[in-house]
């Protein structure tokens, strides 16, 4: 029997009955031609063709055992444009997002479920989110004072051995590598590979930076080609702009397109607004320190040089002309001389012969005052001797000797018969 008996007119519904009952006087209200906006935050998130997800009061603890939960659902046809459309926006549903989702309740009766259904989700109330955790997280970071930390991190002033996070293969890759190999410098590349978009990318990055820290480069190059915000949004993770402000090496960033600005660029030691012009602003740095410190001190040594070899060629040439002349003034000297040595010897030979003339005229007169011919003329006449020599006195003669008489005209023989004389 029933113990209120104001409920006996009342029809008794099978458990089916009272959902089809329920489940009409919720279409009426809140089903597909009557959708409402839900706000709340998402607690669980799940993703497999359909997106399923826990939401929750905005504010809510998960040790709140009296919260309310929303099991809401988006269907695949529905879901992938909306997907494309936040990943462009750089949005990304995750635990602890809040969100407005627009739909209709359904009910589930073989769970005793219900449920929502999601047709559209507020992509601008999503950005505004998306927006202030992000000015939340750069006035935190600004107040811990890591949006300068990496900033005073001392630069190499030739910063060749270059730690590299990025992927290889992309355009972004490329483009910066491209202008170190460029640059006619010996930079040394360590690349650290990592995914650069995606949820697994913020995780690989933090790896990557503290990897290179601990190996000593003098720098650290964060690269990524451009994309759209949600390719993007993995340099707005607080855990890379942490890793970068921890980092004990310079980290210079060069990621997306001119007009990007992720917090990674805030946080960073130097940031470039493309992988290029990250890479030819390093290259900058080593030409300025090559052309500071050995371009311009090699041509001033090149300089100097020259000069001292001028001067030494002009003092060289100087010399060779001093030498010159003086030998020219030497050898005109020395003609002189010897013309003036020449005319004394002339003059002196010529008197020697005129001397010597007169020496022997005077030696010929004399002589011929003694020349025997004269004295044969005069009746003298001369004997010698069968051996020819002149016989001067009685004992060169022997008798019977046959001896030779000279005379003016001639001579004859004649032989000895007699000396008379003291010898004889």
């Amino acid at each position: 029997m029933p113990l209120d008996d104001s409920s006996s007119d009342q029809t008794i519904l099978e458990v089916g009955q009272f959902y089809e009952l329920l489940t009409i006087q919720l279409e009426s209200a809140f089903g597909r031609r009557h959708p409402r906006w839900v706000r709340g935050e998402v607690a669980k998130v799940y993703e497999k063709v359909h997106l399923y997800v826990d939401l929750v009061d905005a504010g809510s603890t998960s040790s709140d055992t009296k919260r309310p939960v929303l099991n809401a659902h988006c269907w695949g046809s529905q879901w992938n444009p909306l997907k494309k459309k936040l990943a462009e926006d750089g949005i990304t549903l995750k635990p602890g997002t809040i969100v407005n989702f627009f739909g209709y309740v359904d009910l589930y009766a073989p769970q005793g479920k219900i449920g929502f259904t999601v047709t559209s989700i507020d992509v601008q109330g999503l950005l505004g989110d998306v927006a202030r955790r992000r000015q939340e997280l750069i006035a935190r970071l600004q107040n811990e004072g890591l949006l300068e930390a990496n900033k005073r991190r001392a630069l190499s002033p030739v910063p060749l051995r270059v730690g590299l996070v990025a992927s290889p293969g992309t355009e972004g890759y490329s483009d910066f590598t491209g202008q170190l190999l460029m640059s006619g410098y010996g930079f040394e590349i360590t690349l650290v590979k990592t995914a650069v978009q995606g949820e697994a990318a913020p995780a690989q990055i933090v790896s990557a930076i503290e990897t290179l820290d601990r190996r000593g480069v003098d720098i650290i190059c964060l690269v990524r080609g451009g994309g759209s915000k949600g390719d993007l949004a993995c340099f707005d993770d607080e855990r890379v702009a942490r890793a970068i402000a921890s980092s004990s090496t310079p980290v210079f960033t060069g990621i997306g397109h001119t007009g990007d600005e992720s917090i990674a660029d805030l946080v960073a030691h130097t940031r470039a607004i493309t992988p290029t012009k990250l890479g030819e602003e390093i290259a900058n740095i080593v030409a300025q320190w090559d052309q500071r410190y050995l371009r311009v001190p090699a041509q001033k040594v090149l300089t100097a040089t020259e000069a001292i070899l001028d001067e030494a060629a002009e003092y060289v040439a100087e010399r060779r002309r001093t030498m010159i002349l003086a030998v020219r003034d030497r050898l005109r000297a020395e003609e002189r001389q010897l013309v003036a040595t020449r005319q004394r010897l002339w003059l002196q030979g010529t008197h020697l012969l005129d001397s010597a003339s007169q020496m022997l005229t005077s030696t010929r007169q004399l002589l011929s005052a003694y020349d025997p011919k004269r004295r044969l003329a005069q009746g003298w006449s001369i004997v010698t001797g069968a051996d020819g020599s002149v016989v001067r006195q009685l004992a060169d003669v022997r008798l019977g000797e046959v001896v030779r008489v000279m005379v003016s005209d001639g001579s004859f023989e004649s032989t000895v018969n007699e000396k008379n004389g003291k010898s004889a």
